[in-house]
């Protein structure tokens, strides 16, 4: 059996019995191997956009003997599906929140099919939950996770307008961290909370001292500063 990340473990718990799911930027398609070998009514993509890393997810489903769970396929993005492989999942995990979001909105009409986005994006998770609401995709379940000295979010969304967001708090404020990490208040979110809020003053004090200041991002600097003391207090 494959041994996954505690990251990739999550990820794989939210991929649901029987899914034909794609993963973009199959790091080795581990996590497809893993995921098939445990479901055998599951099928996957392994996306990669480079040779490389395509051969690399070619010798992991060979070694499991997947070739008839796991189709490997070069290509940008979302790319790599078609119109008949049926896909109702799609996970894009660790890469930056702006890559995230330029793959989906690339390829925004092959995810009028798809029931349930899995996305782990290490940087700007709030553009993934913008685009969420953009796309009209509701936020089902978020969770952060410390794995190997690195804190991760995983946001999961399906089709449909449910509003996870509490009206009678800033919108703009749910979105920056999550409005249900928010309430699940967990121990690593804290953690996280706390260390941002010390990188952040650095960053205001930094460009306070620069000649020329750019007063704009100071501004949205000072506000996010100001949410985190709110709820680390």
């Amino acid at each position: 059996m494959i041994k996954l990340s505690k990251r990739l473990e999550h990820i794989a718990s939210y991929i649901p019995k029987g899914s034909r799911f794609a993963d973009i930027g199959s790091d080795h398609a581990y996590l497809c191997s893993y995921v098939c070998l445990q479901d055998e009514s599951a099928w996957a993509i392994a996306g990669e956009v480079r040779e490389g890393p395509l051969k690399a997810a070619n010798a992991t489903i060979q070694k499991y003997h997947l070739q008839s769970s796991i189709d490997v396929r070069l290509g940008d993005g979302l790319n790599v599906i078609k119109s008949d492989d049926q896909v109702d999942t799609i996970v894009i995990a660790g890469m930056g929140g702006k890559l995230i979001t330029d793959i989906l909105r690339k390829d925004f009409t092959k995810l009028q099919q798809i029931r349930r986005l899995i996305i782990q994006p290490n940087t700007n998770p709030e553009l993934v939950r913008k685009l969420f609401i953009e796309m009209k995709f509701s936020l089902k379940d978020e969770t952060i996770i410390a794995d190997n000295q690195h804190i991760y979010e995983i946001l999961v969304a399906e089709q449909g307008a449910d509003n996870v967001y509490d009206t009678s708090s800033s919108i703009e404020k749910q979105i920056y961290f999550g409005p249900l990490l928010m309430r699940k208040n967990s121990p690593v979110f804290k953690r996280k909370l706390a260390h941002e809020y010390e990188h952040i003053t650095r960053v205001i004090n930094q460009l306070e001292k620069s000649k020329q200041q750019n007063q704009s991002k100071i501004s949205l600097y000072q506000k996010q500063k100001l949410w985190m003391e709110e709820m680390l207090n």
